[in-house]
Order: structure tokens, then C-alpha cells, then sequence
């Protein structure tokens, strides 16, 4: 067996609307074996991961999947549930997954499971793959490729057969590595369940939440708007304890100090027990509490020292130690919190009470559980004498012993639910507290004998204020009720009503892509958005390239969602990036699929026409449940796509008026949204809820050079209803597009004129038989009288010979003099190949040979065309480079006399006649 290929999904793709991971696998002989063939296989897999029995399958009922390994089937569809389940008991729980067999390819298949992780699901595919391969028996093992799933480098550990045990000890070992915390997960839920975007920006806990300018971050619960003073003196206890104390909230009397003398000499000062902490220190580290003699707390003090340059010594308050969670100025819970400690049974000591402790599974390292393991540190090993104990002593029955003095769970520490339980003076003294260092989200550490009583009348206070407050001990108190406190810091950053998300509209299509995004975009920077657009030429913020080349696949689109600038998203989905990782968003708002024509076809599985219209549907398949699907009513394809389409739909069609078609004229008369071209009158109508409004007449809209480029009124309606489909009113649509033209500075290598040469030049990105169909049909309106017309043509190597051949019959068939050309790297095939292909077209048009001729280099092809123009011809150039083919358009100077150039050259026309 062989990996061919594997594509992680993060958006709706080719297969799913989830995130899901793809590998590719040729069974080879392993074809012929399904898995009841296979003898004990089936029993050895399911003793192994006993999980397994739960799976449904496609009989959706527990033991579903048992009943098809029973009943025979292949190695792949086993994979994909071992993937499944591997990640599941590595403690990330997925349950989808599809396998799906390659049309044309046997024995190959597709292998697709969704994921949490994207790093250990990857991992989870590779030892899946081996997991199956090592239950195989010896004759038909063996499996190559797997490093196209994962290197080896992702755990040095991999062997290469691998036991279902091992496999999951592997991956729950990386799910620890890479895995969210439980405070920073309940975040990510908290937020997915509103339906707010989430993106993980490192491999720590930095998270952004929404699109955009509407955008917030936070890192655990460190929100940006946690100000940095306020965050600094919360770590500053000396200054923390004098804002306190100015605001009114009782706190604990103490000294800053530099010396153990000085220690020593603060406690006597201050009298009774007191406590020795780092003074910025947090969770708990170096906190030594109970200290009644100057040996303790000169002992203290070199603790705390180890952690901080200063320390302070403070009276030490009366009380349980309470943690007050306050959001946003509202308390959300209370926990009691308790010192970790071991009971003795006279039998065990006390390192193995510590290991008993330690297994239960919800004690993790760090903060990767609910509790924390207990450490027998140095810290530890210093209470222990203080009790006249060591880690070999084995207390008697009953007797309790402690492990920290402080009750942090980061050090071992449980914790007990009271948010119920907490008097309102004790609230409004925590509510206080966290006003007075003007943090967002703040731990309150308050010492009171009884919470339900107010400190005031009892005694204690606040010890001390925590920006960055850990969650885990409301979210998973060892005792009482859990709180859902992360959706109270999520509601803070998005209160109700207030959107996560920009308006995102996605375009795809065979042709017009990038024109339609730059419509609408122009339409909407008239209305005053900051418009995020990618496309084919690069990524542009407000107007401002701030990335060049190809942008048309999903990551482009994630740096325009992740701008914090951006309040709309044009976005330009082209074939590529959906199969290789889907979209880049979850939904759209409007989605837009304007054609479906020959191009590409050939390539990744997309064979015909129906493959390139599934993939371009899974743009309006995207579009949320009030969002709007724009299709084109005269694509046979794109008609069919209505039926799944996402949202309203909002047909496009050029048969308006009196061709309009019976099932538009029935959509329209029911309510539904469609924009209209009337050929007869030249206008443009938008049609929703019974009402028709006028957009304007197209030949007085510039990109339609008066009406001759049709396939720019295509482009106009589809954009109009994208627009439309956001808010923009339509008197206001078509006003905007009524300074929208053609030129190279608002859409570059679309239908870009240059007149300064006595003749005209047309550049045009036509690189498909379709495109260039439809750019004849624009030369036949504007050719000049008696003048010639001269083409530069090319089409991409990667594209099916019967392709290229078309390219080279339609333009030998309709222009006067053809120049063909390659591209620079012609895509798979031989130098020579692409010009041979497309002469083999002209030929086929009954061209006479003496009218097109082959130059290898576009560079030598576009001086070719702009040398052999004289006054009165039109040159059409089709470019690749379109910046460097522009540049020489404009660079060129032509070797008849001057008196000829310009606007006055014979057959020169400013502007078709509208028609």
C-alpha cells in the first residue's frame, strides 16, 4: 500500500462543510482483501480498541461499524475509524469520517475524518494507517507514503509498526503538547457556541475571537482589554495593597523588604503569624503562610527570594481562602480553595499517599486537567519538616498532612464551589477591588472566616487581585456546582447584538472572478466600507496592495479576515485553493458563482464539467441561512446549484424583458431577488419582494464600453446583487458603477485600452476558450474600419490538449494575424509543446499559415504585435505578466511618424456607439 496525498480542510469543502483531514491511499493488493477475508483480523482490531464498538457507521446505531467489518470491507474505511477513535481516547472526541473511493483509480480511495487539532489529527492518520497495518498478516503488510501524512519529525518516537496501545499513548503525549488548557478550551467553546470565529494564533494560548475590525483577542483569561498598567500593579502587591486600601476594601497590614533581617524584623512588627510572598509573583510560588518564628520566616524569605528580586512580609488574615472571580465589574463565582495535603492510613508513606493522589485522572501537568499533580519540591520538602516529616515518614490513620501552604490549584490544590454561598458586602468588596486596579478580569484571593458573612464584622479581607485568573476551579471544582465562566468573558468582549463577524462575499466562477470582487469593491469603498479584497493580482486593503501575485485561495482570504481594519471581505474562490484546503470561512454572506465553463478540467480529479461545478457549489453551499446565493440563470450548472445553495437566492440572467425565462418570471412574481439585462432597452433591473427598481442603463456604465462588452454586463449583474445581498441600496449600486471603468488602475489585465500609439491596444486576461469567445464577440463591435486586427495569444500547459487546441482555432478563426506564445514555466510540458498544440488549431480553422506564427517568450510575442500594428489596427494582447506586459504597452514607441499617434489615428475610437 501507498500514501499518494493527504490536504487538511479548514473550511467547507469538496466533501464536508467541517474541517476534516484527507489522505489518499492505493490499497494495491490490498484491494482484493476486505476485512472479511482477512481471518481474526476484524476480532484482533476491536480487542485492541474496544471503543470501536460504539461507532456507528452508516447504520447510525452503536455496533454499526462491527456489523460492516463482519460483513467485509476495506482497509481504508478501517483506517478512517481508528483514526476516529485514536483521537477520541487521546482526549480530543471526534466522531465524522467518510472514505470515498477515486473515480477512475481503482483500489485508490479517499480517507476523511474531521478533527479538533489540526497537528495531532495528522499524526492520529499516520498511526491509524500503521495501527491497521501491523494487525495485518505478514504476507500483505507494508505501507510507504506515510510521511506524506506526517514526518517522523512530529514525535521521534515512531516506529514503524505500531500497537493500538502505543499509538494512543503517542498521541495523548502530543494532545498534551499542543492541546488548549481547560480555562483557554472553555474560552474556544464558549465562543464556537455563539457561532464566533476562532483562530489560534501560536502554539500557546493567544486566540483571536471574530473577523476584522470587529475582531478581539485574548490569551487565556487576558483580554485585550486588560490594560497593561492594570495588569502591572496586580502584580505589584506593594502598590496593589495601597490602591486597595485607598478604595475602602480591607486588606492585610504588611512590609516590603529586601533582607531575611528585614523579614524577620517586619513579622515582629507586625505580630502573630504572618505570610512571606514574592512581591509580583503569582500562582502561588514561593508563598509561605502560618510563619510564627524567625527561623521560619528567614527560611520563608529565601523561598520567596528565589522567585523575586522584593518580598513582603504581611499579617497573616484570618479565614478560608476564597478565590472571587469578577468580569467585567460583576462577580461570576466563588471557590473555596484548600491546600494540597494526603491522609495518612499508618501503612503508606508519605510519597506513596502523594502517588495515590496523583492518579487520579483528573490531576494533569501544569494545566492541562481540572487539578493539578502535587509536587514534592523543595517548597513541599520544607513543610514536611516544619511537621517533623519526610517524604519516607508514614503518618498514623486520620492524620493529615500538608503539602503547600498556599491553596493555588497550579500547585496541587482543590477547590469547592460558593458562589451561592457569598455575602453581598463580600461581593461588592471584590467587585471594588477589581475597580480599583481597573482590571477587566481579575481573581480576587479573599480571606474570610465564613463567606456567607460579611469580613467586615468577621475579620480577614483581600489578600490579594490576579490579572490572568485561572478558570479551571469554577469550570471543574473538585466539589459542587460547576460554572460556566468563560461565556461571561466571551459576552464581555461580544455583549448581545454585537457582531463577531464582517459582511465576507465570496466569488467564484470559470470567468469574470476578479472583475466582479473588483466591482464590488469599488461600490463599496464609494459607500464608505474598508474593503478587504484578494484576488489573482494580490490582496488589498482600502485600495492598498499589501500583498502581490496570485491571492486567490484561502490563505490570502485569512489575512483579509484577520485585518484589523477590514469591515467587508471580497473574496476570490478560485478552483485551486478549494481542493487543496477548502475555505477559508465557516459561512459567507452572500456567495457568488457567476459560470462554470472548460478550464482547469483535467487536473486533481476535476474531469468534467459536473466535477468543476461541484467544486465552485461549495461557495454557495457556504452562505449562511440569511445570506444570499447570486447565481447565473443562464448557466445550465449554475441553475442546478439553486437546489443546495445557502440563504435567498438571487438569479442573474442577460434574457430580461421579454426573453425572460418562465421560472424567473415565476421566482420574481413569488418575491424572489434577481437582477435583470433587457437587450432591448439596454437596462439593468433589480426584482425582490414584488418590486422592481432600475439600476441604470449599461451602456452608460464605463466597463461596458457603451454596452459592447457583454460579458461586462454579466459582470455588472452579478455584482449588483452582491451588493444588494450586503445592503447597499440599489440607486446606489448602479450610481457607484457609473465610475467603474476598464482602465489598468481599476482593473488590471481586464479589458485595460491603450489608444497612444495610433492604434488601439486591448489587454485582456482571456485564457480559455470561453474567455476568448467572449472577447471576439467585444472585438467584432469595436474593430476598426478597414484596420486589422492582431492577437497575442497563450493559455496555460497544465490544461487539456483538446483546450489549447480550441484556443488556437477560435483566435486563427477570427483575428487577422495571430502571434502564439507559452507561458514561462508551461506547466508540465515541453518547450515547443503549447505553440505546436495551438498552430494545430489554427490549421483546423483553415487559417492560412502565413497568418499566425509561434514566439516562445511573451516578451518577444508582445513586441511582435505592437511592431507589426500600423495606424487604424487593433491589438489584442492576452498577458500572463500583466504588470511587465503593460508596462511595455506603455514603454513602446512606434516607427511611423509621430504626426500618426494619438487620438487622430485613422480608426481609432474612444468609445464604441451605444447600442
Amino acid at each position: 500500500m501507498q500514501v499518494l496525498e493527504r490536504s487538511v480542510y479548514r473550511g467547507p469543502h469538496l466533501y464536508s462543510a467541517r474541517p476534516m483531514v484527507r489522505i489518499r491511499l492505493d490499497l494495491g493488493r490490498m484491494e482484493d482483501w476486505p476485512t472479511d477475508r482477512l481471518g481474526d483480523f476484524s476480532t484482533r482490531l476491536l480487542e485492541a480498541l474496544p471503543g470501536l464498538d460504539r461507532h456507528g457507521c452508516c447504520y447510525g446505531e452503536p455496533g454499526g461499524f462491527v456489523r460492516r467489518l463482519r460483513d467485509g470491507t476495506w482497509f481504508g474505511h478501517v483506517a478512517e475509524h481508528v483514526a476516529l477513535e485514536l483521537q477520541t481516547r487521546a482526549g480530543t472526541p471526534v466522531t465524522r469520517g467518510k472514505t470515498r473511493s477515486v473515480r477512475g483509480q481503482p483500489g485508490v480511495y479517499d480517507i476523511l475524518f474531521t478533527y479538533r487539532d489540526e497537528t495531532t489529527a495528522l499524526l492520529a492518520g499516520r498511526l491509524a494507517l500503521q495501527v491497521c497495518n501491523a494487525l495485518l498478516p505478514e504476507a500483505l503488510a507494508g505501507i510507504s507514503g506515510l510521511d506524506r501524512v506526517c514526518a517522523d519529525s512530529l514525535d521521534p518516537r515512531l516506529p514503524d509498526a505500531v500497537q493500538a496501545d502505543e499509538a494512543a499513548a503517542i498521541l495523548r503525549d502530543a494532545v498534551r503538547r499542543t492541546a488548549f488548557g481547560p480555562s483557554t478550551q472553555a474560552l474556544v467553546d464558549a465562543a464556537r457556541r455563539r457561532g464566533i470565529p476562532v483562530e489560534r494564533l501560536n502554539t500557546g494560548s493567544l486566540l483571536r475571537l471574530g473577523w476584522g475590525a470587529r475582531q478581539r483577542r485574548l490569551r487565556a483569561s487576558v483580554t485585550d482589554r486588560t490594560g497593561l498598567i492594570a495588569a502591572e500593579l496586580a502584580g505589584d502587591k506593594a502598590q496593589a495593597k495601597a490602591l486597595l486600601e485607598a478604595a475602602g476594601c480591607p486588606t492585610a497590614r504588611g512590609k516590603v523588604v529586601r533582607t531575611a533581617d528585614e523579614a524577620v524584623d517586619a513579622a515582629a512588627r507586625l505580630g502573630g503569624r504572618v505570610v512571606v510572598k514574592p512581591l509580583d509573583g503569582n500562582h502561588g510560588r514561593g508563598v509561605t503562610t502560618g510563619l510564627d518564628t524567625p527561623e521560619a520566616v528567614r527560611k520563608a524569605f529565601a523561598l520567596a527570594a528565589s522567585h523575586a528580586r522584593r518580598v513582603i512580609v504581611e499579617q497573616e488574615l484570618p479565614g478560608r481562602d476564597y478565590r472571587v472571580l469578577v468580569v467585567d465589574g460583576r462577580v461570576v463565582a466563588v471557590a473555596e480553595r484548600r491546600p494540597p495535603c494526603v491522609e495518612g492510613d499508618g501503612r503508606r508513606s508519605v510519597s506513596e499517599l502523594v502517588e495515590e493522589v496523583n492518579a487520579d485522572p483528573r490531576r494533569g501537568v501544569g494545566h492541562e486537567n481540572s487539578l493539578s499533580v502535587i509536587r514534592l519540591d523543595e517548597e513541599a520538602l520544607t513543610l514536611l519538616a516544619r511537621q517533623g516529616l519526610s517524604p519516607e515518614s508514614v503518618p498514623g490513620p486520620g492524620v493529615r498532612v500538608l503539602l503547600r501552604t498556599a491553596a493555588n490549584l497550579s500547585s496541587g490544590g482543590t477547590a469547592t464551589d460558593r458562589t451561592d454561598e457569598i455575602h453581598p458586602a463580600n461581593a461588592a468588596i471584590a467587585r471594588r477591588a477589581a475597580l480599583a486596579l481597573g482590571l477587566d478580569v481579575a481573581g480576587v484571593d479573599l480571606l474570610a472566616p465564613d463567606i456567607r458573612r460579611s469580613v467586615r464584622d468577621t475579620g480577614g479581607g483581600v489578600a490579594e487581585v490576579n490579572a490572568a485568573p485561572g478558570l479551571r476551579m469554577h469550570l471543574s471544582p473538585s466539589e459542587g456546582e460547576a460554572r460556566d465562566v468563560a461565556r461571561p468573558i466571551v459576552d464581555m468582549l461580544f455583549p448581545r447584538g454585537v457582531r463577531s463577524r464582517i459582511p465576507v462575499i465570496a466569488v467564484t466562477g470559470t470567468n469574470g472572478k476578479s472583475t466582479v470582487g473588483r466591482m464590488i469593491a469599488h461600490v463599496l469603498q464609494t459607500e464608505g466600507r474598508v474593503v478587504g479584497l484578494t484576488n489573482t493580482s494580490g490582496v488589498y486593503v482600502d485600495g492598498e496592495r499589501i500583498r502581490a501575485g496570485d491571492a486567490s485561495g484561502p490563505r490570502s482570504a485569512r489575512m483579509v479576515l484577520n485585518d484589523p481594519v477590514v469591515d467587508v471581505a471580497v473574496l476570490e474562490c478560485a478552483r485551486g485553493g478549494i481542493l487543496r484546503e477548502g475555505l477559508a470561512f465557516d459561512r459567507c454572506d452572500v456567495g457568488c458563482v457567476l459560470n462554470v465553463q472548460p478550464d482547469h478540467l483535467g487536473l486533481k480529479g476535476v474531469d468534467t464539467l459536473e466535477d468543476l461545478a461541484k467544486v465552485k457549489s461549495v461557495v454557495a453551499e457556504a452562505v449562511s441561512r440569511r445570506g444570499l446565493s447570486v447565481l447565473n440563470a443562464d448557466d445550465p450548472l449554475t441553475l442546478r446549484m439553486a437546489r443546495h445553495a445557502g440563504g435567498r437566492v438571487c438569479w442573474f440572467s442577460m434574457r430580461g424583458g421579454a426573453e425572460t425565462p418562465g421560472f424567473l418570471l415565476k421566482h420574481v412574481a413569488e418575491g424572489g431577488a434577481a437582477v435583470l439585462y433587457d437587450a432591448a432597452s439596454g437596462v439593468i433591473e433589480l426584482h425582490d419582494l414584488g418590486e422592481r427598481r432600475r439600476l441604470g442603463h449599461a451602456a452608460d456604465l464605463p466597463s461596458t464600453l457603451g454596452g459592447a462588452a457583454a460579458f461586462n454586463v454579466a459582470n455588472i449583474l452579478a455584482a449588483s446583487a452582491a451588493c444588494y445581498g450586503v445592503g447597499v441600496p440599489p440607486e446606489r449600486i448602479g450610481a457607484a458603477l457609473g465610475s467603474f471603468t476598464s482602465s489598468y488602475e481599476q482593473n488590471p489585465g481586464r479589458l485595460n485600452i491603450c489608444d497612444q500609439h495610433g492604434f488601439r491596444v486591448v489587454m485582456d486576461y482571456a485564457h480559455n476558450p470561453d474567455g476568448l469567445r467572449a472577447l471576439c464577440g467585444l472585438v467584432a463591435a469595436i474593430r476598426p474600419a478597414g484596420g486589422r486586427t492582431i492577437a497575442m495569444i497563450s493559455i496555460p500547459g497544465d490544461r487539456r490538449t483538446q483546450e489549447i487546441v480550441a484556443m488556437g482555432e477560435i483566435s486563427a478563426g477570427f483575428f487577422d494575424e495571430v502571434v502564439f506564445r507559452e507561458t514561462p514555466d508551461n506547466r508540465g510540458r515541453p518547450a515547443g509543446e503549447v505553440i505546436r498544440l495551438l498552430a494545430e488549431g489554427a490549421l483546423r480553422s483553415g487559417a492560412d499559415g502565413s497568418r499566425f506564427r509561434g514566439v516562445q517568450k511573451e516578451e518577444d510575442a508582445v513586441a511582435a504585435c505592437l511592431e507589426a500594428a500600423r495606424p487604424g489596427d487593433l491589438v489584442i494582447l492576452t498577458p500572463t505578466r500583466i504588470e511587465a506586459v503593460w508596462a511595455q504597452i506603455l514603454a513602446f514607441r512606434p516607427a511611423f511618424p509621430s504626426s500618426a499617434l494619438g487620438l487622430n489615428a485613422p480608426g481609432v475610437i474612444l468609445e464604441p456607439p451605444h447600442g
